[in-house]
């Protein structure tokens, strides 16, 4: 018995580990992102101080849209039946259209901030910051 114990333990403080160095590693990718964009914008303290909060808030709308059609298809998937399917199909297209809702929402906020050239930039800082995550992902497992 005591040697399930100690089994038990050990598993739970590898996960709890496991579980620490992700959360950390993904707040390291995030501070790197912030420092990223905000070089790459050229942000003043006044429109850094009102962006993030609101980029946030627009990135954590987009990340839940995506997390529950996600989770649906991962629900359902493949075993779906044809009503499960049409179900995900409509899902998928109000998902897209829910997206790009708040996109729209959020760009006319943050241009109010930054101005419609450093939302230009923002898309290119964006797409040049995963490409450069990928990269060294790529990298890393060479």
């Amino acid at each position: 018995m005591k040697d399930l114990f100690k089994i038990f333990v050990l598993i739970t403080v590898l996960f709890s580990t496991e579980q620490l160095f992700a959360q950390t590693e993904r707040d390291k990718v995030e501070a790197l992102r912030v420092t990223f964009i905000s070089k790459k914008l050229e942000l003043t303290s006044s429109e850094s101080e009102k962006f993030w909060p609101l980029y946030n808030e627009y990135n954590d709308k987009i990340k839940a849209i995506k997390r529950n059609l996600r989770q649906s298809y991962n629900r359902k998937g493949l075993n779906a039946s044809n009503e499960e399917a049409e179900e995900l199909y409509q899902l998928d297209i109000q998902s897209r259209q829910a997206e790009t809702d708040v996109h729209k929402q959020y760009s006319e906020k943050i241009k109010t901030i930054i101005g419609a050239k450093k939302i230009v930039k923002l898309r290119l800082a964006e797409e040049e910051f995963k490409r450069e995550i990928i990269n060294s992902i790529k990298e890393k497992s060479e």
